[in-house]
């Protein structure tokens, strides 16, 4: 029977106990109406959920209305929202079903908490596992986007990953219950809707019982991903270190693709630009790879990962130059040059041009202190092994044209202390 099933389910996957409170994700489609009734049967304490993200107009309105009725016949506690999805969307300038999902789990969530609830039960049904086991093959995904579905993400549990939507609405018609349409859901606009409404039929026409096999499949490739993720991390902490992934400890891995594609994929790096980023290793230094949110560059020795800042891709924001401090004293034979590199010190009559701040450029020069011809400051950076991603936030502190400081690094030898000097110059670099 339906209830024995759903029963069992939860029994072997452990999603909760019988004396748990259960907060219901409650849309009005027959697979929310179906988990409803049937943990309200099995004896479970629930109370109901349900978003209004006015995305449908009329429509919208009439599921909240259903959901309301059901709730008030069922005798549970109902709590409604109502939401700006386009709005939100806009904000944020993401999708409206990602500003859909964003607001209806942050919802759950925070109602799960107000009401002391031990988990929040959505309707996610075999199908639903099966469609998205697809949908990331499409899109192309790792071993962890074949399993489906998850029955249990922190306080979110699926109890009716083992039952089809045939056998839903089998018991939905059985109990004489009705429930609501999503009208979008029979329309071909969308990937998923593409695969429910036309691609799994086509596949039937193969493999009748498609929908079981796929789902038996995932589970498979579930137990297995358990020993595989495993083994990702042991690799993931010998390749890993703050300057970001090691060239020569990933290669030696058994499957550095593999773990390369596990350690990107999740930044938002797609299959083919991995691919791009593990050909790179073989070629010369300088190249970059850009995510939404990351950039990796291949150095000498690593692959340098850095976080994007939402207002710049690449170049450092303004907020991060550096805080330079400025102090003029008489000089003293009893003074000593600090040893610190955050600490210049310089003859101040030798300096005549207003001083300015800078990144460096290509084709800058200075002469560093202790030596008499000059040097670029590229090559600089070079010989004291800087990576590329440390090459970009460097500045140098400008007397007119002339470089007088390579900012927390190098001062320039023109302007160095003598025994002629009479005035200093201290600058002291701040702390961000």
């Amino acid at each position: 029977m339906f209830h024995l099933q759903i029963a069992h389910y939860i029994e072997k996957e452990k999603l909760f106990g019988l004396n748990d409170k259960i907060l219901i994700a409650l849309s009005g489609g027959a697979d929310s109406v179906a988990l409803l009734r049937v943990l309200v049967y099995l004896g479970y304490s629930c109370e109901a959920a349900h978003c209004n993200f006015h995305l449908r107009g009329e429509e919208s309105d009439r599921d909240e209305l259903f959901v309301r009725k059901l709730c008030k016949e069922q005798n549970i506690p109902l709590h409604v929202i109502q939401f700006d999805t386009n709005g939100y969307a806009a904000e944020r300038q993401v999708s409206i079903e990602m500003a859909a999902r964003e607001l209806r789990y942050n919802w759950f969530e925070e109602l799960r908490k107000e009401v002391n609830a031990d988990v929040v039960a959505v309707a996610h049904h075999r199908d639903d596992s099966v469609e998205t086991l697809l949908l990331n093959l499409i899109r192309g995904t790792g071993i962890n986007g074949l399993t489906g579905i998850r029955p249990k993400n922190n306080h979110v549990v699926r109890p009716m990953l083992s039952v089809s939507r045939e056998d839903i609405l089998v018991y939905l018609q059985e109990m004489e219950q009705d429930y609501v349409t999503d009208s979008t859901n029979l329309q071909d606009e969308y990937t998923r809707n593409k695969i429910r409404l036309n691609i799994l039929p086509m596949m039937e026409t193969i493999n009748p019982s498609i929908k079981a096999t796929l789902f038996s499949t995932a589970s498979h490739l579930s137990d297995a991903s358990l020993i595989y993720n495993k083994v990702i991390e042991d690799g993931k902490s010998r390749v890993l270190s703050q300057e970001g992934i090691s060239i020569e400890k990933l290669l030696a891995e058994p499957s550095p693709r593999s773990l390369l594609f596990e350690i990107l994929f999740p930044l938002g790096f797609n299959p083919a630009q991995i691919d791009d980023i593990f050909l790179s290793l073989d070629r010369q230094s300088g190249r970059k790879f850009l995510s939404d949110s990351w950039i990796i560059v291949r150095d000498r020795t690593h692959l340098l990962m850095n976080k994007l800042d939402s207002s710049s891709k690449i170049e450092q924001p303004e907020e991060d130059k550096p805080v330079i401090k400025e102090e003029r004293i008489p000089y003293t034979r009893d003074f000593v040059i600090p040893r610190d590199k955050r600490i210049a010190c310089f003859d101040a009559d030798k300096i005549s041009a207003p001083l300015t701040l800078r990144k460096w450029q290509a084709g800058d020069r200075f002469v560093p202190f202790g030596m008499k011809g000059k040097k670029n400051v590229s090559d600089y950076l070079t010989d004291a092994k800087f990576s590329i991603l440390q090459k970009e936030k460097v500045y140098v502190l400008c007397s007119g044209e002339t470089i007088l400081w390579l900012v927390g690094e190098r001062t320039d030898n023109r302007f160095r202390i003598d025994e002629n000097t009479k005035n200093l110059l201290i600058l002291r670099l701040e702390e961000n």
